[in-house]
């Protein structure tokens, strides 16, 4: 056999013969260490220039594949070893074709092809194949031409064994199977998606089983009384800026104190309005009696008694309008209710309760518009209110609660608000207890509420009565009231500057407090330091169980509807903001055409040359890095969406995990993954990439992979952050680092060992890898030449020795990438439910 290989040649212009000595049998041979070598089922291969031998190398464990019944031939054996005779022209007498220290590591699997001999000259083609060879070589390894074939046996083996056939026709199982690593990930795979299709079936039973249970009554017969005694709330204060004084939270001295024993009590039927100065302390008692999450430390008691038992619903309505802009007044309604509602209520009594909602709040002419932002008019200041209020009274609650319900209001907004509030409340058939903070309100609006709680520097003035009572109170006590003015103003004027004789007054108990709670069942939540933490941990009581139980870290609420029904409804939201709100999609669309155009014309029909190659690697990685920088859109949308989302989640619309679910199903397929198919469509076919169906979805598979992991990426920093500005920054500057240890800009191994380990943690080195192994595999030569020598090599050789990429880590890659996916997605989960919370 002659070793043909024009670079080869080019190096070694003399005359090359290999001769390969198979031992099937030794027993069989005429002349044992003569006319064969080793033992059974072993190769002896020897290399001779010009009549001088070069190396020989040696394999075992030998199986022969006789191919298709056209004469071809298919050998494959184990462990092999080669050895170089030092001083040949191949290991070390010419310094620069010394070959010594590839020889001596040829090691693994041995492989000689050869096809059927020529009726002709009685010669055949052969290849010599191994996986330093095929990376030099080629994958077809290295070509041998003029190859003679012959046998020498014992004539009493031919004589015993005529008629026997001794070769084995076992064929090579090692290139056609799968690595026990690969074989792994898949089961992992095919385990995760198992695993979906069946939580899938579980939520299907669930909401059907929902779907079929009797719906009990949600109005309450009496309705559901608040009490609130002795709730004082403060907060660290910081004097300085060591480090010292922030752990002091224990401190008296470094404390704040925002509200001091503040007691009151609301029954159904009435409308209570908190009044007092700016920084009296109003906002935080409404939050307080609405049970939200504090930084600080709450003390006292809240109760809410009712007679029919069962969990109380308690209604919150805060200071800011936070609504879905694409959505219409009905659409956003109906959202509520379809979440908030039981799921055994039909959705045809939703419907209605939707309809009913609009009529008391005077907004049923307007169920078809748009609700709007500050970027596309929809629906006035007040109107936004009364869909804020609606969005609680969708959910039927038993005590309502407003944050300055008529902030930025004109008085005539501020009084239709006062009066749907004041109906609601007064309703004969389900009178409901209203709690309203209330900044500066006119005189008409003041006379609508039915009680009056005036805080001045978080103390209880008064709180009783309404109407010219408080104004009586305070007359009692020097206070003189002008007869004719606006009671709201000189209570305010009162609370602004009170005598501190006033104060001594309400230290004890509050005027016009009632203590009796009355009812048969209370709910009751104690709220207390708890520790050193200031998210404090809660403790239910009820009179029928003493025992105080810890309340979960979370909100303990259950959600109405089941899991899957939150999907579907939040998926139902986003697919119709998606239709109305098309730019973003648009744009994604037209970007990703044109950078594929740019891109494929920027490397239009790369040549097979080295320089080519390098190309070819380039515009693989012009690819990743356009998807790292794309993504941070991502990382915008949930930054947008995120105060709604608070708002939804504190009013226990749905789990954080369907949320998360929603929008990965509404973000990544139209917004990643369809402009990462068209960009990478339109690159790949003008490149000239490998150009077959096989290795072009495998490119895709890698970059569908990429993409997903780092919009998960992006996701897991928009839900870490608060500040968008600072997750877009550490987002921009992980791109960097990624461009950085993606092995294009710097080989890998040239970087100091310090800081080497960070390419293991790099998405994209992985990605380009992966990419440029699938290029390399499609059987990719490089013809070249070098001063003069022609070059005709396997492509992963400059691969390996330009980048440092390994020509069997394909499949490894997809597995890390899976791992950064799965990473990611569960870094998102765990955020989401823990700090992407209302915290107050």
């Amino acid at each position: 056999m002659h070793p043909q290989n024009p670079t080869l040649q080019g190096i070694f212009p003399g005359h090359s013969t290999l001769t390969v000595l198979r031992t099937l049998n030794a027993s069989f041979t005429p002349v044992p260490n003569v006319t064969a070598f080793g033992s059974n089922s072993s190769v002896y291969a020897q290399l001779f220039y010009d009549g001088v031998e070069q190396f020989y190398c040696t394999a075992n464990s030998c199986t022969q594949d006789l191919g298709s019944g056209d004469g071809s031939s298919n050998w494959n054996c184990q462990n092999l070893k080669c050895t170089c005779r030092k001083g040949t022209s191949f290991c070390g007498a010419v310094s620069v074709s010394d070959l010594t220290g590839i020889i001596n590591t040829l090691s693994g699997t041995l492989g000689i092809s050869c096809n059927a001999p020529s009726p002709d000259n009685h010669t055949a083609t052969c290849a010599f194949k191994q996986d330093t060879i095929q990376e030099v070589f080629g994958s077809a390894g290295l070509a041998l031409s003029g190859c003679t074939f012959g046998e020498c046996i014992a004539q009493s083996t031919l004589d015993t064994l005529s008629g026997n056939s001794t070769t084995s026709n076992d064929n090579n199982s090692g290139g056609s199977s799968l690595s026990g690593g690969v074989i792994a990930g898949l089961a992992v795979v095919g385990g995760l998606v198992g695993i979906a299709l069946f939580l899938l079936l579980l939520g299907w039973l669930s909401q059907r089983r929902a779907r079929k249970n009797c719906v009990g009554a949600l109005d309450r017969s009496g309705g559901v009384a608040a009490v609130w005694s002795d709730v004082s709330y403060v907060v660290p204060q910081y004097s300085g800026v060591s480090w010292s004084s922030r752990r002091r939270k224990n401190d008296s001295e470094n404390q704040k104190v925002i509200l001091d024993n503040v007691s009151g009590r609301v029954v159904p039927g009435e409308v209570m309005a908190i009044l007092g100065p700016s920084g009296a302390g109003k906002t935080t008692l409404i939050e307080i009696l609405a049970q939200k999450h504090k930084s600080g430390r709450v003390t006292g008691r809240v109760s809410f008694t009712a007679k029919g038992g069962g969990n109380v619903r308690v209604g919150f309505v805060p200071q800011q309008d936070v609504l879905p802009p694409m959505l219409t007044v009905e659409e956003a309604l109906l959202f509520a209710a379809r979440l908030r509602l039981p799921e055994g209520v039909p959705d045809s009594e939703k419907h209605a309760r939707v309809d009913d909602i609009m009529d008391r709040l005077g907004i049923a002419h307007l169920r078809n518009v748009r609700i709007g932002d500050g970027e596309k008019r929809g629906i006035s200041g007040g109107e936004m209110r009364r869909v804020t209020i609606g969005l609680e009274l969708v959910a039927k609650p038993d005590v309502l609660i407003l944050d300055e319900p008529t902030s930025g209001l004109d008085s005539v907004s501020a009084a239709k608000v006062a009066s749907v509030l004041h109906a609601l409340a007064h309703d004969p058939e389900n009178p409901t207890a209203v709690i309203a903070s209330i900044h500066q309100p006119s005189s008409q609006l003041y006379h609508s509420f039915d009680q009056i709680l005036l805080l001045s520097h978080g103390r209880a003035l008064y709180s009783g009565p309404g109407g010219f009572a408080p104004a009586e109170y305070f007359s009692a006590q020097g206070i003189q009231y002008r007869e004719g003015y606006n009671v709201a103003d000189y209570l305010l004027e009162v609370a602004s500057d009170p005598p501190v004789a006033l104060f001594q007054l309400t230290s004890g108990t509050n005027s016009g407090l009632h203590n009796d709670t009355g009812g048969s069942s209370t709910d009751e939540v104690e709220k207390g330091l708890g520790g050193r933490s200031p998210n404090l941990a809660l403790e239910n009581k009820t009179e029928d169980d003493e025992r105080p139980k810890k309340q979960r870290w979370y909100n303990a609420r259950q959600y109405q509807a089941t899991f899957l029904t939150q999907l579907e409804v939040l998926s139902a939201r986003e697919w119709k903001i998606l239709g109305r709100d098309k730019t973003l999609f648009f744009a994604h669309i037209a970007v990703a055409c044109v950078l594929g155009v740019f891109c494929g014309g920027l490397y239009f029909q790369t040549d097979d040359t080295i320089a080519g190659f390098q190309s070819r690697v380039g515009c693989l990685f012009f690819l990743g890095a356009l998807i790292a920088f794309s993504s941070l859109s991502a990382l915008y949308n949930v930054v947008e969406i995120r105060p709604l989302f608070l708002r939804e989640r504190s009013a226990s619309y749905y789990s954080p995990t369907a949320w998360l679910l929603s929008r990965f199903i509404f973000d990544v397929l139209p917004l990643r993954i369809i402009p990462t198919i068209i960009v990478s469509t339109i690159t790949y076919w003008m490149a000239g990439l490998a150009a077959d169906a096989a290795h072009f979805f495998k490119f895709l598979f890698i970059l569908v992979l990429y993409t997903l992991a780092m919009t998960l990426f992006n996701f897991l920093l928009a839900c870490l952050f608060r500040n968008g500005g600072i997750a877009i920054l550490i987002s921009a500057l992980t791109a960097l680092y990624q461009m950085t240890y993606a092995g294009f800009f710097v080989h890998l191994n040239d970087i100091p060992p310090v800081l080497r380990w960070l390419q293991w943690l790099c998405p994209l080195k992985y990605a380009l890898e992966a990419l440029s192994v699938n290029e390399v595999g499609s059987g990719l030569m490089i013809q070249d030449s070098l001063a003069g020598v022609p070059v005709d090599v396997s492509a992963s050789l400059i691969m390996r020795t330009l980048f440092g990429f390994g020509q069997n880590n394909y499949y490894r890659d997809v597995l890390v990438l899976f791992a950064f996916i799965a990473g990611f997605g569960l870094g998102v989960i765990f955020v989401v439910w823990l700090r992407v919370r209302e915290r107050r």
